[in-house]
């Protein structure tokens, strides 16, 4: 039997809405609660600032809410919300050209208590896919829009 790719159209064949807007044109500034992942993946998502025609201040803020407590007063059911507000500044044009907030939440049942090795695991992917989500559907939203334009 032959086979033959002939006639394929492969998805990424433009590379039309797939680059962010953003790489290596940006200074990053986090501020607010201090997420051990976000300092590595920033980097990647953004590169290194070789023009420095952005700045992009991110301010992060989590909230813990207890969902479920049981009778002995311990909490079965823990939800975390983390509130990144975007704030993107022109440098060229000198003013800011994009705010946005997006909320990313998740989440986790305390296994027990103390120290349990599935519980802060399960917690740090948690966080981790959380981080991801939110930067990159920042950076999806500020692809679909003129970057240079004052708000």
């Amino acid at each position: 039997m032959v086979a033959s790719c002939n006639q394929i159209d492969f998805i990424y064949k433009e590379n039309i809405n797939i680059t962010n807007p953003l790489y290596e044109k940006t200074y990053v500034d986090i501020s607010g609660v201090d997420l051990i992942f976000l300092n590595s993946y920033t980097p990647m998502l953004f590169g290194k600032n070789k023009s420095n025609d952005f700045k992009l201040l991110i301010n992060i803020e989590e909230k813990k809410i207890k969902r479920a407590v049981e009778s002995n007063q311990a909490v079965s059911n823990l939800r975390y919300e983390l509130r990144f507000k975007y704030t993107l500044i022109s440098n060229k044009e000198d003013c800011v050209s994009y705010n946005k907030e997006i909320l990313s939440y998740f989440t986790i049942i305390p296994k027990s208590a103390g120290y349990n090795y599935g519980t802060d695991a399960s917690l740090e992917k948690k966080y981790e896919l959380a981080i991801t989500e939110n930067l990159n559907q920042f950076i999806s939203f500020a692809s679909g829009i003129n970057l240079n334009n004052c708000s």
